[in-house]
Protein backbone atom coordinates (compact mmCIF):
# COMPACT_ATOMS: atom_id res chain seq x y z
CA UNK A 1 0.00 0.00 0.00
CA UNK A 2 1.27 3.13 -0.75
CA UNK A 3 1.32 6.26 1.79
CA UNK A 4 -2.26 7.34 1.86
CA UNK A 5 -3.17 10.65 4.05
CA UNK A 6 -4.37 9.72 7.18
CA UNK A 7 -8.56 11.00 6.43
CA UNK A 8 -8.71 9.72 3.45
CA UNK A 9 -7.17 6.16 4.66
CA UNK A 10 -9.82 6.64 7.15
CA UNK A 11 -12.55 7.32 4.73
CA UNK A 12 -11.65 4.22 2.50
CA UNK A 13 -12.52 2.30 5.74
CA UNK A 14 -16.18 3.20 5.46
CA UNK A 15 -15.78 5.07 9.11
CA UNK A 16 -16.46 8.74 7.92
CA UNK A 17 -16.05 11.48 4.74
CA UNK A 18 -12.62 13.15 4.78
CA UNK A 19 -14.08 15.91 6.32
CA UNK A 20 -15.53 14.06 9.80
CA UNK A 21 -11.94 12.40 9.70
CA UNK A 22 -9.97 15.31 10.23
CA UNK A 23 -12.68 15.99 13.13
CA UNK A 24 -11.91 12.54 14.59
CA UNK A 25 -8.06 13.46 14.36
CA UNK A 26 -9.25 17.07 15.87
CA UNK A 27 -10.93 15.29 19.22
CA UNK A 28 -7.74 12.38 19.88
CA UNK A 29 -10.33 9.46 18.82
CA UNK A 30 -7.41 8.35 16.46
CA UNK A 31 -3.96 6.33 16.76
CA UNK A 32 -1.38 5.20 14.41
CA UNK A 33 0.52 2.26 16.13
CA UNK A 34 -0.65 3.69 19.51
CA UNK A 35 -0.18 7.06 19.02
CA UNK A 36 -2.29 9.34 19.47
CA UNK A 37 -2.80 11.29 15.49
CA UNK A 38 -2.86 14.28 14.64
CA UNK A 39 -3.93 16.69 11.21
CA UNK A 40 -1.59 15.61 8.39
CA UNK A 41 -0.70 12.45 9.31
CA UNK A 42 0.58 9.99 6.57
CA UNK A 43 -0.37 6.28 6.82
CA UNK A 44 2.03 3.45 5.33
CA UNK A 45 1.89 -0.46 4.89
CA UNK A 46 1.67 -2.70 7.89
CA UNK A 47 0.71 0.75 10.41
CA UNK A 48 -2.07 -0.14 12.69
CA UNK A 49 -5.21 2.48 12.80
CA UNK A 50 -7.98 2.50 15.61
CA UNK A 51 -10.44 4.84 15.78
CA UNK A 52 -11.87 4.69 19.19
CA UNK A 53 -10.11 1.44 19.75
CA UNK A 54 -11.30 -0.15 17.14
CA UNK A 55 -8.61 -1.14 14.50
CA UNK A 56 -10.16 -0.07 11.07
CA UNK A 57 -8.74 -1.14 7.24
CA UNK A 58 -9.64 0.47 3.97
CA UNK A 59 -12.33 -1.53 1.87
CA UNK A 60 -11.93 -3.06 -1.46
CA UNK A 61 -14.82 -2.13 -3.44
CA UNK A 62 -17.33 0.61 -2.85
CA UNK A 63 -20.70 -0.53 -1.83
CA UNK A 64 -24.25 1.05 -3.36
CA UNK A 65 -27.34 0.09 -2.29
CA UNK A 66 -30.61 0.65 -3.85
CA UNK A 67 -33.47 1.28 -0.87
CA UNK A 68 -36.61 1.59 -0.47
CA UNK A 69 -37.34 3.70 2.25
CA UNK A 70 -40.55 3.22 4.05
CA UNK A 71 -42.51 6.21 5.70
CA UNK A 72 -40.86 6.92 9.43
CA UNK A 73 -37.58 6.19 8.85
CA UNK A 74 -35.38 9.19 9.14
CA UNK A 75 -32.15 9.73 7.12
CA UNK A 76 -29.53 9.52 9.46
CA UNK A 77 -26.95 7.43 11.04
CA UNK A 78 -27.62 9.20 14.61
CA UNK A 79 -28.29 5.86 17.02
CA UNK A 80 -30.09 7.85 19.25
CA UNK A 81 -32.23 8.45 16.77
CA UNK A 82 -35.02 5.41 17.49
CA UNK A 83 -36.20 5.68 13.60
CA UNK A 84 -33.00 6.10 11.85
CA UNK A 85 -32.09 4.05 8.46
CA UNK A 86 -28.84 2.52 9.88
CA UNK A 87 -30.04 0.04 12.18
CA UNK A 88 -33.58 0.03 10.09
CA UNK A 89 -31.37 -1.53 7.33
CA UNK A 90 -29.10 -3.56 9.31
CA UNK A 91 -26.19 -3.72 6.60
CA UNK A 92 -23.26 -5.76 8.13
CA UNK A 93 -20.56 -2.85 6.75
CA UNK A 94 -20.56 0.86 7.57
CA UNK A 95 -22.63 2.74 5.29
CA UNK A 96 -24.23 6.31 4.24
CA UNK A 97 -27.22 7.84 2.70
CA UNK A 98 -26.38 9.19 -0.36
CA UNK A 99 -28.89 12.51 0.27
CA UNK A 100 -31.56 12.34 1.98
CA UNK A 101 -35.60 12.06 2.57
CA UNK A 102 -38.16 13.33 4.89
CA UNK A 103 -39.39 11.15 7.43
CA UNK A 104 -42.72 11.64 5.63
CA UNK A 105 -41.70 10.71 2.50
CA UNK A 106 -41.01 7.47 1.03
CA UNK A 107 -39.27 5.62 -1.86
CA UNK A 108 -35.58 5.65 -3.47
CA UNK A 109 -32.91 6.25 -1.21
CA UNK A 110 -28.82 5.09 -2.42
CA UNK A 111 -26.53 4.39 0.19
CA UNK A 112 -22.97 3.46 -0.01
CA UNK A 113 -19.60 2.99 2.47
CA UNK A 114 -17.62 5.42 0.83
CA UNK A 115 -17.99 8.47 2.64
CA UNK A 116 -16.11 10.85 -0.10
CA UNK A 117 -18.39 9.41 -3.12
CA UNK A 118 -21.46 10.45 -1.12
CA UNK A 119 -20.06 13.78 -0.84
CA UNK A 120 -19.25 13.88 -4.47
CA UNK A 121 -22.17 12.58 -5.66
CA UNK A 122 -24.35 15.32 -3.16
CA UNK A 123 -21.81 18.39 -3.58
CA UNK A 124 -22.39 17.95 -7.67
CA UNK A 125 -22.90 21.53 -9.36
CA UNK A 126 -25.10 19.51 -12.37
CA UNK A 127 -28.57 19.71 -12.08
CA UNK A 128 -29.15 15.66 -11.56
CA UNK A 129 -32.85 14.49 -12.19
CA UNK A 130 -35.51 13.37 -9.35
CA UNK A 131 -38.56 11.74 -9.83
CA UNK A 132 -41.22 11.65 -7.64
CA UNK A 133 -45.31 10.72 -7.55
CA UNK A 134 -47.46 13.16 -5.52
CA UNK A 135 -50.91 12.24 -3.89
CA UNK A 136 -52.55 15.19 -2.64
CA UNK A 137 -55.66 15.81 -0.28
CA UNK A 138 -58.11 17.26 -3.26
CA UNK A 139 -58.92 17.44 -7.40
CA UNK A 140 -55.76 18.62 -9.21
CA UNK A 141 -56.50 21.55 -11.47
CA UNK A 142 -54.70 22.60 -14.76
CA UNK A 143 -53.67 26.19 -12.90
CA UNK A 144 -52.08 23.69 -10.29
CA UNK A 145 -50.02 21.92 -12.96
CA UNK A 146 -49.10 25.11 -14.64
CA UNK A 147 -47.75 26.83 -11.24
CA UNK A 148 -45.67 24.08 -10.12
CA UNK A 149 -44.30 24.11 -13.58
CA UNK A 150 -43.45 27.42 -13.93
CA UNK A 151 -41.78 27.91 -10.17
CA UNK A 152 -43.23 28.56 -7.12
CA UNK A 153 -41.79 31.28 -4.06
CA UNK A 154 -40.82 29.21 -1.23
CA UNK A 155 -38.11 29.90 1.38
CA UNK A 156 -38.10 33.50 1.81
CA UNK A 157 -39.07 33.93 -1.43
CA UNK A 158 -37.12 32.21 -3.19
CA UNK A 159 -38.59 30.77 -6.19
CA UNK A 160 -37.71 27.07 -7.56
CA UNK A 161 -36.39 26.17 -10.96
CA UNK A 162 -38.90 24.90 -13.62
CA UNK A 163 -39.68 21.76 -13.69
CA UNK A 164 -41.63 19.02 -15.40
CA UNK A 165 -45.20 17.79 -13.89
CA UNK A 166 -47.46 15.63 -15.21
CA UNK A 167 -50.86 15.00 -13.78
CA UNK A 168 -51.44 10.75 -13.14
CA UNK A 169 -54.93 10.93 -11.70
CA UNK A 170 -57.57 13.46 -10.10
CA UNK A 171 -55.09 13.22 -6.84
CA UNK A 172 -52.03 12.18 -8.00
CA UNK A 173 -49.13 13.91 -10.65
CA UNK A 174 -46.09 13.17 -11.17
CA UNK A 175 -42.54 15.82 -10.83
CA UNK A 176 -39.00 15.93 -11.55
CA UNK A 177 -36.73 18.21 -10.28
CA UNK A 178 -33.22 19.66 -10.69
CA UNK A 179 -32.93 20.82 -7.25
CA UNK A 180 -33.41 20.15 -3.57
CA UNK A 181 -34.10 22.19 -1.49
CA UNK A 182 -35.89 21.57 1.87
CA UNK A 183 -39.02 19.94 2.44
CA UNK A 184 -39.60 21.67 -1.50
CA UNK A 185 -42.37 19.66 -3.04
CA UNK A 186 -44.33 19.91 0.14
CA UNK A 187 -43.97 23.50 0.08
CA UNK A 188 -44.63 23.89 -3.31
CA UNK A 189 -48.10 22.44 -2.98
CA UNK A 190 -48.81 24.24 -0.11
CA UNK A 191 -48.04 27.55 -1.88
CA UNK A 192 -51.42 26.58 -4.43
CA UNK A 193 -53.58 24.96 -1.10
CA UNK A 194 -52.72 21.40 -1.47
CA UNK A 195 -51.64 19.04 1.42
CA UNK A 196 -49.24 16.33 0.38
CA UNK A 197 -50.82 13.05 1.62
CA UNK A 198 -47.84 10.79 -0.12
CA UNK A 199 -44.42 11.10 -1.61
CA UNK A 200 -42.82 8.56 -2.97
CA UNK A 201 -39.44 9.48 -4.97
CA UNK A 202 -39.10 6.92 -7.97
CA UNK A 203 -35.66 7.75 -9.41
CA UNK A 204 -32.40 9.54 -9.33
CA UNK A 205 -30.32 10.41 -12.27
CA UNK A 206 -30.68 6.51 -13.92
CA UNK A 207 -31.72 4.83 -10.74
CA UNK A 208 -35.25 3.53 -10.57
CA UNK A 209 -37.23 1.98 -7.57
CA UNK A 210 -39.00 -0.30 -9.98
CA UNK A 211 -40.33 -3.09 -7.87
CA UNK A 212 -38.54 -3.17 -5.45
CA UNK A 213 -40.73 -4.05 -1.93
CA UNK A 214 -40.79 -1.16 0.52
CA UNK A 215 -38.11 -1.74 3.36
CA UNK A 216 -35.53 -4.20 1.14
CA UNK A 217 -32.36 -2.91 -0.42
CA UNK A 218 -30.64 -4.29 -3.57
CA UNK A 219 -27.40 -3.62 -4.46
CA UNK A 220 -26.90 -1.80 -7.82
CA UNK A 221 -26.46 -3.45 -10.66
CA UNK A 222 -22.81 -3.01 -12.21
CA UNK A 223 -24.71 -1.25 -15.42
CA UNK A 224 -26.38 0.92 -12.70
CA UNK A 225 -22.98 2.40 -11.49
CA UNK A 226 -21.36 2.97 -14.36
CA UNK A 227 -24.10 4.64 -15.78
CA UNK A 228 -24.64 6.79 -12.79
CA UNK A 229 -20.55 7.59 -12.65
CA UNK A 230 -20.28 8.57 -16.49
CA UNK A 231 -23.44 10.92 -15.47
CA UNK A 232 -21.76 12.30 -12.59
CA UNK A 233 -18.44 12.33 -14.22
CA UNK A 234 -16.71 10.38 -11.24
Amino acid sequence: MPETRLNRYISEAGVASRRAADRLVEEGRVRINGRVAVLGDKVSEGDVVTVDGKEITPVTEDIMLVFNKPRGVTCTADRSDPSNVIDYIGYPKRIYTIGRLDKDSEGLLLLTNNGDLANEIMRSRAEHEKEYIVTVDRPITDEFIEGMSNGVPILDGRITKKCEVRRIDSKRFRIVLRQGLNRQIRRMCEYFGYDVRRLVRVRIINIELGDLPQGRYRDMTSEERKELMRRLGL
